[in-house]
């Protein structure tokens, strides 16, 4: 069967828009998705593409998430592709086992690897988001794996597939809620928790709001800087003191001005890690 690619660039790259684009693409007869560095590729059958409905979705999102879509630039352009097994390509080139801090593997079902880790999360890789092998992802796992989770209460706000979340259960979390407010990142969060075989993360469609009257031990939002700065007063009032907020989806030049909004809020930023300039922030509520 032939496949039409579609090659989408976002600028600057923001990794909630491009799971929202996987989430409206599915709904036009998409089939698979790949991370990129800048964007996302899709895939769709020959027979089903339209360009007129790739034309008529981004005429609609312009629309309903204008907020959404603010300072960020999505190119699109397609490519025929010859005939291939992409299934199998999928399974061999777009989502490899990844070993997070020599604790921590995230792979799929159809993935056989040998040796045994302290933490094994299970991805169902509709996407390649959320598997870990974006750097913010990467970051958010990496500082999740040297907190203490024993008996604590988590927030994943933005959680995507739930990794992280499944990854604090696994780590002996008490209760772990898992949000976001995008339906397809909604039910393949579900998919994902059931695929453990976990039981104490609930899993909410929606925002912050959703914990007005919660408080947590622990919060983790692997965002963006924008919606960071407009949700960290929300962050710091659904935190227990002396809790721990981990947040990642931006630059090393937006450190400054997020380090001043945490400490509007009471928030002691504590330490920053970066890989490939992207960049994960630790702090405290005081």
């Amino acid at each position: 069967m032939k496949y039409i690619q579609l090659t989408l660039t976002t600028h600057p790259f923001n990794e909630n828009i491009t799971d929202m684009l996987s989430y409206h693409l599915g709904n036009i007869g998409y089939e698979t998705f790949v991370a990129t560095e800048d964007g996302l590729n899709a895939y769709i059958p020959q027979s089903s593409f339209s360009e007129q409905k790739i034309d008529e979705l981004f005429q609609q999102l312009s629309v309903d998430v204008n907020h959404l879509l603010t300072d960020i630039k999505i190119e699109y352009r397609f490519n025929e592709l010859e005939d291939e097994n992409w299934n199998k390509k999928w399974e061999e080139n777009y989502f490899s086992p990844l070993v997070v801090s020599n604790k921590c593997l995230v792979k799929s079902s159809f993935h056989n690897v040998e040796e045994h880790y302290d933490y094994e999360i299970v991805i169902d890789p509709k996407m390649a988001f959320g598997t870990g092998h974006h750097q913010t992802t990467y970051l958010m796992m990496q500082e999740t794996l040297k907190l203490d989770m024993k008996n604590k209460s988590v927030l994943d706000i933005g959680c995507g597939t739930a990794v992280l979340a499944i990854l604090a259960s696994m780590m002996g979390a008490s209760d772990v809620v898992a949000i976001d407010f995008d339906e397809w990142a909604y039910q393949n969060a579900k998919e994902n928790v059931l695929l453990n075989d976990i039981s104490n993360v609930d899993v909410r469609l929606g925002e912050i709001n959703l914990v007005k009257e919660e408080k947590f031990d622990i919060i983790l939002a692997n965002i963006n800087r924008n919606i960071l700065m407009q949700n960290i007063m929300h962050y710091s009032e659904a935190m227990n003191r002396g809790a721990t907020l981990i947040m990642s989806g931006f630059y090393l030049e937006d450190v400054p001005i997020l380090k001043l909004e945490l400490q509007k809020h009471g928030l002691v930023y504590q330490k920053l890690e970066q890989r490939d300039n992207w960049t994960a922030i630790v702090c405290g509520k005081k």
